[in-house]
């Protein structure tokens, strides 16, 4: 047990900065030498990507964790939270959209307000104070008594736009008591990070020489009295989880990753690591060959439309791919990599052949074709667990399958739900022993999957099962 500085960074709504103040707070407190752990609430693995970079010690990143209330239970996000927050100095938490959106407009499930109460920490609310002044203490007080359950710890007054704006924000946020201002951050349009369709660039796009993280740091510095908000946050005991002890790594599982492919849970990863597999990283972009004694794939998110073209060069790449699914060991593949399958991509740049696993073709489309939490039930036995099995998880992505598969198509494994209920539309398609969806599941929701997933690759490579 250990005794930490641990708060949510919490916005009014989307846009209005939160990503670059938890940016400049995580870089800040880093760099004067503290070991900051990050996190991110809700369904997102770019922002997580940023954190790793700004909370890096020694040069290396500090790998982020996905906390969410709707996927994960309160147990699971506690251990989550616990088990890296234990060996820290600082814990900070960035926030989804506003503080009190989630899965459903009239409750709490998913937001940022739910789990800032599951884990009983404060929450410092960024307001975007642009063109405001008592306004903003209207704003920040609805906030601060919309649910009683909730700790407010103080406000960051974000785009502000001078110091005599600073001043007239600080007068007005007197109206509000209780709810301190920890600084007043300044209007700097060149912050902001590029984006793109599913949100800001990855963390390795800045490249190994960016600024970026440095200059948010300063900007932080000159705004918010960090001695100060640090002595106003209460200590948080973070308690380690009982951990059982893990199998020994058994089988090889490759690991896709690199400019292309880089959406995963760390949760998913540490997961299957727990259950026996060892993961092996390759690039479907660079290698020209798959790595020796692999026993299954699992092929995470990312932008493979961007990489069309490199991905569609490395042929010999794609026939291994192809030649690996068609011999039955276990694959899994999801959005990206589940369009990386398919016969090819159109993009606006034209059609690129990919691995032709699946008889199917994405096409890129100019906005996003699904959005939002989805429950996944398997209709039948599948790489991840026998028929029955639940796992939740979410959905975005601006590409479609070019017609829809008819009868003639892959079979399907999902039977799927989201905030409005069954969504009919065939998910989880199967060729063989490969499982391809455009879901991002959590296998923390339901960790038999995981288990399942190393148990298959396992039968595959004819090792026995692990009792």
């Amino acid at each position: 047990m250990s005794a930490i500085k641990a708060w949510v960074v919490a916005g009014t709504h989307s846009g209005c900065g939160k990503t670059s103040v938890s940016l400049g707070l995580m870089a800040a407190l880093a760099r004067r030498g503290l070991a900051v752990q990050p996190y991110k609430c809700g369904p997102d693995f770019i922002d997580p990507g940023h954190h790793a970079l700004a909370c890096a010690r020694g040069g290396r990143p500090v790998p982020s964790h996905n906390l969410d209330g709707w996927m994960l239970d309160a147990p699971t996000n506690a251990d989550i939270f616990n088990r890296y927050a234990a060996n820290c100095d600082v814990a900070v938490v960035e926030g989804v959209m506003g503080l009190f959106d989630g899965f459903s407009p009239t409750g709490d499930a998913g937001s940022t307000s739910q789990l800032a109460k599951t884990l009983g920490l404060p929450v410092i609310l960024v307001v975007d104070a642009r063109s405001m002044a008592r306004s903003a203490a209207a704003l920040v007080a609805g906030y601060a008594g919309f649910d009683p359950g909730l700790h407010i710890a103080g406000v960051i007054l974000n785009r502000v736009g001078s110091d005599s704006h600073a001043e007239l924000l600080r007068e007005a946020m007197a109206l509000v008591p209780g709810v301190p201002v920890f600084g007043c951050l300044r209007r700097d349009e060149s912050l902001a990070a590029p984006s793109r369709h599913l949100g800001l660039v990855t963390a390795g796009e800045d490249g190994p020489d960016s600024d970026r993280y440095r200059r948010l740091a300063d900007w932080v510095e000159a705004g918010i009295d960090l001695d100060g908000l640090l002595a106003a946050l209460p200590d948080v005991e973070a308690v380690p989880p009982f951990e059982p002890v893990p199998e020994i790594a058994s089988v090889s599982i490759g690991l896709a990753r690199d400019a292309a492919f880089s959406f995963y849970y760390e949760e998913n990863l540490r997961l299957l690591r727990a259950a026996g597999a060892r993961l092996v990283e390759f690039s479907p972009i660079d290698d020209p060959h798959l790595p020796g004694d692999l026993a299954g794939l699992y092929l995470g998110g990312g932008y493979p439309e961007l990489y069309a073209f490199e991905l569609g060069q490395n042929n010999r790449l794609r026939r291994e791919i192809r030649e690996f699914c068609e011999s039955g060991r276990p694959v899994y593949a999801e959005c990206g990599g589940f369009m990386y399958l398919m016969n090819d991509i159109v993009t606006g740049r034209g059609r690129y052949a990919m691995s032709g696993v699946f008889p199917l073709r994405a096409e890129m489309g100019g906005k996003f074709r699904a959005l939002g939490y989805r429950e996944v039930t398997l209709r039948r036995e599948s790489p991840l667990g026998p028929a029955g099995a639940a796992v939740r998880g979410h959905e975005f992505h601006y590409s479609f399958i070019q017609g829809e598969p008819g009868p003639g198509g892959p079979p399907t494994a999902y039977a799927v739900s989201g905030r409005k209920g069954v969504i009919d539309a065939p998910e989880g398609f199967l060729a063989g022993n490969t499982l391809g969806s455009y879901i991002h599941l959590h296998f923390g929701s339901n960790p038999a999957a995981a288990r399942a997933f190393v148990a298959a690759c396992r039968a595959a490579a004819d090792l026995p099962p692990i009792l």
